[in-house]
């Protein structure tokens, strides 16, 4: 009898994460946001919690831009720190960096990162799948949807949405898939990345949280 081919490490990956990355999809604050019944302001907290996520992680692939396992995985047209500042600049003002309140679970996102993916090529593969991946598959249909609720004309406030310097995201993506496929993971090093990509999306879903008991009747 034949024997059916061993799943690629990106599928095991995943579907090991898939009920993680359901919960975090299924935020009742995203449902909202993307159906415009919460403010600009609720759509603006969202931006100003993801700016230290992305500062920290692509402070993380500096980092690792050498290491051998990881360093593949750097790609500079991925990065989104300018396009959260662009967004930030416009949706708070010049002055945004001096208006963003403390966000409990943004920090606790950054700790993770600072402490699993400066480091060790797992914890920084895991993240980095975690958001890139997801910024060109799910991410682009949210900043069209946010664009077209918010009425946000020339696409200003999210251009975090937009990756100008991927004109097409599918083979990116193949692409993308294809490294983690081949990097040299061992079964443990396999392991200690489906954990950490399970810790994003729990960390993400915190996140969602976060914003979903905030009360949109003050400013963000």
């Amino acid at each position: 009898m034949t024997q059916p081919p061993e799943a690629t490490f990106s599928a095991v990956l995943r579907a090991a994460s898939a009920t993680d990355h359901a919960a975090a999809e299924s935020a009742g604050y995203m449902g909202d946001l993307m159906g415009g019944k919460l403010p600009i302001a609720a759509f603006a907290a969202l931006t100003a919690r993801l700016h230290p996520v992305y500062a920290a992680l692509e402070e993380a692939a500096e980092a690792m831009r050498e290491h051998p396992v990881a360093g593949p995985f750097v790609h500079d047209e991925l990065a989104r720190t300018a396009a959260l500042e662009e967004d930030l600049a416009f949706l708070y003002g010049t002055d945004w960096a001096d208006r963003l309140g403390d966000s409990p679970a943004s920090r606790a996102y950054v700790e993770r990162i600072r402490a699993v993916a400066f480091d060790t090529p797992e914890g920084f593969i895991a993240h980095h799948y975690t958001r890139y991946l997801g910024d060109l598959s799910g991410g682009l249909i949210i900043g069209r949807t946010l664009e077209r609720v918010y009425d946000l004309a020339d696409g200003r406030g999210v251009a975090f949405y937009r990756f100008a310097d991927i004109p097409k995201p599918k083979p990116f993506k193949d692409a993308y898939r294809a490294l983690i496929d081949e990097a040299p993971l061992d079964a443990e090093g396999r392991a200690l990345v489906v954990a950490e990509v399970r810790e994003a999306y729990r960390l993400n879903s915190a996140l969602f949280a976060e914003l979903g008991a905030m009360s949109w009747n003050e400013a963000a």
